[in-house]
């Protein structure tokens, strides 16, 4: 009869084994479909304004969908984003307090400045800063967080926080045949200490962030299509 403990030898050897497997095959086989999911290989490979605000990222998206509506008909959508506006087209239980996102164009937040800031938490401690504006065409949200306190901080002071997440999400409307548009979502980011923040990237960033933005195309579309 064999000795129990020589199974339990052998299962602490081949877990760290199937573990270290299954990464290896998430990180180049899917990893690199979730980053670019529905865009095209020269959306892919174009420069977007934002990317300039992170010129050393560590981690790139580029995301994208067809919506059926001229850009002009979008982005009206896009300009009212915010947690205390629209919310933000995703899952609502996780990004916007439980609270369902706008249904309708409210024409009271049609109106969006470069600086101004977009509450991404309920208590106001970490918000995006509309950091490019071109109507019609292109919205660039940057985040900046302090990993202590997850606070967001000003940029531009000095000494930047040693451990910190700094990125742009932002979005590139395009025309697109039949009357419909192209709406690409690039993700830029950079994050400090690497050692701390690349696993939690690879592993859990990532993944949700492309949960959460395949749930905003989605719900777009929908509320585009029910307009015509």
């Amino acid at each position: 009869m064999s000795d129990p403990r020589t199974y339990r030898r052998a299962g602490a050897l081949l877990f760290p084994l199937l573990a270290s497997a299954t990464v290896a095959l998430y990180a180049l086989r899917f990893r690199p479909k979730l980053l670019t999911w529905g865009a095209t290989q020269e959306e892919t490979d174009s420069a977007y304004p934002g990317d300039e605000l992170v010129p050393d990222a560590d981690g790139t998206s580029t995301m994208a969908t067809t919506l059926p509506a001229l850009p002009e008909k979008v982005w009206p959508w896009l300009v009212q984003m915010g947690g205390d506006r629209a919310g933000w087209y995703s899952w609502d239980h996780l990004d916007h307090f439980g609270e369902p996102s706008a249904k309708r164009i409210v024409p009271e937040w049609q109106e969006l400045k470069e600086g101004q800031r977009l509450p991404a938490t309920q208590d106001g401690r970490s918000w995006f800063t509309v950091a490019r504006l071109e109507p019609n065409r292109t919205l660039v949200l940057r985040s900046d967080l302090k990993l202590a306190s997850g606070r967001s901080f000003d940029p531009r002071l000095q000494p930047l926080p040693a451990a910190r997440l700094d990125g742009v999400w932002s979005f590139h409307l395009r025309p697109a045949p039949f009357g419909e548009s192209r709406l690409v979502v690039r993700t830029r980011g950079q994050g400090r200490p690497r050692w701390l923040v690349g696993p939690f990237d690879l592993l859990l960033g990532e993944p949700a962030h492309f949960i959460m933005q395949t749930r905003q195309f989605h719900n777009l579309r929908h509320r585009l299509d029910a307009l015509t």
